[in-house]
């Protein structure tokens, strides 16, 4: 399998964290020398492994939250 680079190029913030320490977090990453995108997943307290997750275009991030902002969560 051929090995997966990354970079972190922003972290927006976290959503929550597991007993284990695993942090899931927005960010922006680069993946194998591409363009940015925004990526919500997983990822142990190093950043060295990570679960699996969803990667978003800006548009996609932008038709995301007017999904949620639509949401009746009473």
């Amino acid at each position: 399998m051929a090995e997966i680079k990354y970079e972190i190029e922003k972290t927006f913030g976290e959503l929550s964290e597991s007993a284990k320490g695993w942090k899931k977090e927005l960010n922006l990453i680069s993946w194998n020398g591409r363009a940015a995108k925004y990526d919500l997943r997983e990822w142990d307290p190093n950043h060295e492994k990570m679960g699996k997750g969803m990667t978003l275009s800006k548009e996609e991030l932008i038709a995301l939250k007017e999904l949620l902002n639509n949401i009746d969560i009473s």
